[in-house]
C-alpha cells in the first residue's frame, strides 16, 4: 500500500496524517494513531467495544513472527476486505477505530500520571540535606615566642 492509496481510502473519513513506521505506515487523526498499514495489510485499532465487530467479519489481530514465537497485537485487527470497495462503511469503521484509540489513550493517561507522581515522591525523599558549611574563618595561628631559652 502506498501513501496515495491510503489517502484515497480515508478520504471520506477526513484528513489523516500518514507517517513512515517500521516497514509501513502509521495513520493518525487529531494526533491519535488509529491504523497501521504493514506487510501488505491494513489494520485498524480495536478494543473491547469493537473487537466483536472484527471477529464477525472474520478479521484477525495483527501478528508477526520473531525467531522464538509469534507475537499477536490484539489492539489492531485486519480491515475486512469488502470495506476497500465501500467508502461509506469504511468511514464508519475508521471513526470507530479512532474512538477505540482515543479510549485507549484515556486509559493510559492516569497510569502515566501515577508513575510521574511516584518519581516525584522518590526524588523528594531521596534528597539529602546539604552538609553544614564549615566556617570560612580559620582559627588564628599561635605566634611562636622569640625569646631565647
Amino acid at each position: 500500500m502506498d501513501r496515495d492509496f491510503l489517502i484515497d481510502l480515508f478520504a471520506g473519513f477526513g484528513p489523516v496524517t500518514i507517517r513512515r513506521m517500521f516497514s509501513g505506515f502509521g495513520i493518525s487523526a487529531d494526533g491519535t494513531n488509529f491504523a497501521l498499514a504493514l506487510r501488505g495489510g491494513l489494520y485498524l485499532r480495536a478494543d473491547e467495544q469493537t473487537i466483536a465487530r472484527f471477529e464477525a467479519e472474520g478479521s484477525k489481530p495483527f501478528s508477526y513472527q520473531t525467531r522464538a514465537k509469534t507475537v499477536t497485537v490484539a489492539s489492531y485487527w485486519t480491515l475486512p476486505e469488502r470495506l476497500y470497495d465501500d467508502p461509506d462503511e469504511m468511514t464508519d469503521w475508521a471513526r470507530a477505530s479512532l474512538a477505540a484509540a482515543q479510549r485507549a489513550a484515556l486509559r493510559k493517561r492516569p497510569k502515566a500520571k501515577k508513575v510521574a507522581e511516584k518519581k516525584a515522591a522518590v526524588k523528594t525523599t531521596a534528597k539529602k540535606k546539604p552538609a553544614p558549611k564549615k566556617s570560612a574563618k580559620k582559627a588564628p595561628k599561635k605566634k611562636k615566642s622569640s625569646s631565647p631559652g
